[in-house]
């Protein structure tokens, strides 16, 4: 952790060199006035030495007392900084907003825009003209380095997140797109994706940038963007597992696909990645349940494949005539809660269709597994029409079961 000695501490060096060069001036007087002849002892001039000693621990004190950790600090409108003195934010090219270290020093934010490089933990990646929307076409990037050797990942949060969306025939990234470049392969996102996230793959060495990119097709569409770049170090608990592009904790949560929404979202196609959750101390299993869709009289929190116009039942597998050929999540041997134990199959992998579960059903289902690590794979294909029309992909609440003799 590094740490901040507060700017004080120069004028308190400053009085102890004063301090010190009137006890030698004293010192000296008193050696001269013993060579004149005057009756002055030793124990004199213990008290001046006492008074000294006195003064200089004082000093020292001093030093403790303003010396605090450059720690994360929230500022008063809720945005994530570090605690700085006012100098050093300065000479960071951060902006004060707020005090911390109980007013010793100030929270520096650090914040970035197109052609610039970021290497402040939580710097925070805003389209041109900030809080204003941006309405031009045109490529805005912004270059991540590591601020030290041992940072494993950048965690992208996306507190504002607002491109256009897919086009509606195939769902594909066309218009804008965001990309994540300089790392392991990630997928092309675009759309309405606020409170979502991303873990990126820092690489080895400090020489390995990452590059993210905003591209913008034109006008007609009120866009804006404010993405807080954290930086995860190896050896911290919240780091995620290899192979995950999100990662989620605690016992019970919710999980979305990227531009869900269940009014104007739609899902998007060309996406391969892992959605991991970090499984509590003492819980053995999980299980999935649809979100609550209060906008659609059929819900539509779970639609990956059919004309999602209709009531579309529940796929699963690999093969067969109801199966999950091109788009689908994979929960590893999912099962339907309150199923027969000896019902054929046991489990199945793949789930897709209008419905969620692990059985072919028009009736919702809570989905559990017990296969560790806990994680959800994501796939989907780039054709959509003519088959598949108004998929608005998935969001899922979880909470994790606890280990009993039934669950292991």
């Amino acid at each position: 952790m590094e740490h901040t000695n507060f700017v004080l501490t120069v004028a308190c060096i400053c009085f102890l060199i004063a301090d010190i060069q009137a006890y030698q001036s004293d010192s000296s007087r008193g050696r001269s006035r013993q060579l004149t002849g005057a009756q002055r002892t030793r124990s004199n001039v213990q008290p001046n030495q006492d008074n000294f000693a006195t003064r200089y621990g004082r000093f020292l004190s001093l030093f403790t007392l303003v010396k605090f950790p450059n720690e994360g600090c929230r500022t008063p409108t809720g945005d994530n900084g570090t605690c700085l003195t006012a100098a050093e934010c300065q000479g960071r090219t951060g902006t004060a907003s707020g005090p911390c270290a109980n007013g010793y020093g100030i929270c520096c934010v650090f914040i970035a825009t197109c052609g610039e490089t970021a290497k402040e933990n939580q710097t925070y990646f805003v389209n041109t003209g900030y809080p204003s929307q941006y309405d031009s076409p045109g490529s805005c990037q912004l270059t991540l380095l590591k601020s030290k050797l041992d940072i494993c990942q950048f965690r992208l949060d996306f507190d504002q997140f607002a491109l256009m969306g897919p086009e509606a025939v195939n769902n594909i990234c066309n218009n804008d797109q965001f990309i994540v470049s300089g790392g392991t392969p990630v997928p092309i996102i675009c759309g309405l994706n606020s409170g979502n996230h991303m873990y990126i793959d820092a690489g080895v060495g400090m020489t390995n940038p990452i590059i993210l990119t905003a591209v913008t097709t034109g006008p007609g569409f009120p866009r804006s963007w404010k993405i807080r770049v954290s930086q995860i170090p190896c050896y911290t608990s919240y780091k995620a597992e290899d192979g995950c592009l999100q990662y989620f904790t605690g016992v019970s949560g919710q999980v979305q696909s990227y531009n869900y929404d269940p009014t104007t979202g739609l899902q998007l196609s060309n996406q391969d990645y892992s959605i991991c959750i970090r499984m509590e101390r003492n819980f053995c299993g999980i299980q999935y349940t649809q979100c609550p869709d209060t906008v659609n009289n059929r819900s539509q929190s779970f639609t990956l494949s059919g004309n999602s116009a209709l009531a579309v039942q529940a796929m699963v597998g690999s093969q067969g005539a109801n199966s999950c050929p091109s788009d689908y999540i994979i929960i590893p041997c999912a099962s339907n809660v309150g199923r027969a134990v000896n019902a054929v199959p046991a489990c199945q992998d793949r789930l897709c269709g209008g419905t969620f579960g692990a059985e072919v059903s028009l009736n919702p289902a809570t989905v559990q597994s017990t296969v560790k690590p806990f994680r959800i794979n994501f796939h989907t294909d780039n054709v959509e029409a003519p088959t598949d029309i108004g998929n608005k992909g998935f969001c899922l609440n979880y909470v994790q079961q606890p280990c009993t003799t039934m669950i292991t």
